[in-house]
């Protein structure tokens, strides 16, 4: 039996902790590190001292930076 959060009915034991989610996408643990402090970064649980990624949140916060070119976005009245 799968225990299940209550909150977003997500599975716990597929959070991972930060060197798994660090691996996962390719980045080191110390730029997550910063994105948790700077802000930016992927979502993520704080409980107690302990940060846990929900791979999927982070998926869906990758999704939402695709970009197709490197130009600045349009600026509106300019």
């Amino acid at each position: 039996m799968t225990t299940k959060n209550t909150e977003s009915s997500t599975p716990i034991k597929t959070l991972r902790d930060e060197k798994q989610e660090a691996a996962r996408l390719g980045f080191s643990v110390r730029t997550l590190q910063q994105w948790r402090v700077k802000g930016g970064g992927p979502p993520f649980h704080k409980i107690g001292s302990a940060v846990r990624y929900n791979p999927e949140a982070v998926d869906a916060w990758l999704n939402d930076r695709i970009q197709t070119n490197t130009a600045p976005a349009a600026q509106a009245g300019g």
